[in-house]
């Protein structure tokens, strides 16, 4: 039985006395109201179950925000970081160092894209943006090339919440409010699937993007210090989705230009796309695929869902411009507290240790046709738009007319209704807008797949019934 005064409302009522929750209208958790949301104190993890205070268990079909791979109190990486707690819990990264974050760093150049070998540490992904920012525009600095001031972003873009993160994004949910404050890129066109013209495939979709994005480059490339992009998919754009080749001509393009490509692989790296890491699928006339992006900012899975960590992978040739005596005052000023943190870095290195020791990639592209498999019952839905696919991210877009793609009013929150019923049958879907997705741990099962299709299946009807 529980015990009431730590079961779900006490624990609830607590937290929204002092707790102010991200990406949250407060005032969707008041329990007063008609349409209250329910907050939900969750008590421990087990593999892809989040258990809440009153026992009641949740497939957590996002993997906690795009987190965790190999399941919520994984028993391997949880003795990690208690034997690191033991030795060595932090210490100042200037001047100082561990064995944990030099062997993070020479992993991360091994098992990243060629040409990337220094690795710069942050705390979470908007940080590691903020970074790369930062070190593309003074690098082009110390090269003589002060009037590389701006950024070429995608439309539909989202790169994080900081200011900086915040400026190069293009979602106006969260980019609206604080435009005051922000620099302004300028936008390409997204290769977007979903956008692409009748008729028109990935790959001329694709294609047509980076005819747009070089007319922009011949007018601003010498103003402009890198494009950003998400490879593959635009995860809080939308799960919007594109070919690799654009990633291919991407590469050409900066290389022509002479700017830098800033990959934002922090949702979309270590396997999520199918491959460990996005970039890996760009096709290559050389017959060897992959590029290499100027800088690769990786965080969110690095760890396993475990700490908060994020890294900044470079090349010697950018490392170098900052590299003078001190007099020359080249050297990238840029730190955070907890920058390279033993136990975050311990952490870290145990979750790439299970990609060598087991199958996970494999096992993921199984997993991706079974998920793919379920999901074709929804293609021929009348209020399905489109049902896409990149290994282990899926996403349904919710319309109220197929035919013309007109969206449901968004005052509506008909994703809600979805999220709403999810939890009310034990799964944890958390829908951007009308867009229902699946990104779930890579322990999930495929009955356990089932049961996320099932639900939301399930949820959609009822979420477009009225």
């Amino acid at each position: 039985m529980t015990n009431l005064a730590n079961g779900n409302t006490a624990l609830a009522a607590r937290d929204l006395r002092h707790v102010w929750h991200p990406c949250t209208q407060m005032h969707d958790h008041d329990p007063t109201g008609s349409n209250s949301v329910p907050m939900l104190p969750i008590v421990r993890g087990e593999g892809a179950w989040l258990v809440d205070a009153n026992g009641k268990r949740y497939l957590d079909g996002i993997s906690s925000w795009w987190t965790n791979l190999f399941g919520h109190a994984n028993p391997r990486i949880a003795a990690a970081l208690a034997e690191q707690a033991r030795t060595l819990e932090h210490v100042i990264f200037a001047g100082f160092t561990h064995e944990p974050a030099i062997a993070l760093a020479e992993e991360l150049a091994r098992i990243t894209p060629p040409g990337l070998d220094r690795v710069f540490y942050a705390d979470n992904g908007s940080a590691a943006i903020e970074v790369a920012l930062k070190m593309s525009f003074h690098y082009w600095l110390n090269q003589g090339h002060g009037e590389k001031t701006r950024f070429i972003a995608l439309t539909g873009s989202y790169h994080g919440e900081t200011l900086g993160a915040l400026s190069v994004s293009d979602v106006a949910l969260y980019r609206k409010t604080y435009a005051p404050l922000l620099l302004t890129p300028f936008l390409a066109p997204s290769a977007d699937t979903y956008q692409a013209e009748p008729g028109e495939s990935p790959e001329q979709a694709a294609t047509r993007a980076l005819a747009a994005l070089r007319v922009l480059l011949e007018q601003h490339a010498h103003e402009t210090c890198a494009v950003i992009v998400e490879p593959l998919v635009q995860c809080a754009g939308g799960m919007r989705m594109y070919h690799p080749a654009y990633l291919t001509g991407l590469r050409a393009l900066c290389d022509e230009f002479a700017v830098h490509f800033i990959a934002d692989e922090i949702a979309v790296g270590f396997g999520r796309t199918g491959t460990l890491f996005a970039c890996e699928q760009a096709p290559a006339a050389s017959g060897r695929s992959g590029v290499s992006p100027d800088f690769m900012c990786l965080s969110k899975g690095l760890t396993g869902g475990f700490l908060p960590l994020s890294a900044v992978l470079t090349s010697e040739a950018i490392y170098q411009a900052f590299y003078a005596e001190h007099n020359a005052g080249k050297a990238f000023l840029h730190s955070h507290s907890y920058t390279g943190n033993p136990l975050a870095c311990r952490v870290a290195l145990e979750t790439l240790a299970i990609f060598r020791d087991e199958s996970v990639l494999e096992r993921n592209r199984h997993l991706a046709v079974h998920l793919g498999r379920r999901l074709e019952a929804l293609r021929d839905h009348p209020h399905v738009a489109d049902v896409r696919q990149t290994g282990m991210i899926a996403a349904v877009e919710l319309v109220a007319d197929k035919a013309s793609r007109r969206p449901f009013p968004a005052q509506q929150r008909r994703g809600l209704r979805v999220y709403l019923h999810g939890l009310e049958h034990g799964v944890l879907l958390r829908p951007l807008g009308d867009v229902i997705y699946f990104m779930p741990p890579y322990v999930v099962s495929t009955a356990e797949i089932d049961l996320l299709v099932d639900t939301a299946i399930a949820g959609i009807e009822c979420a477009v019934s009225h």
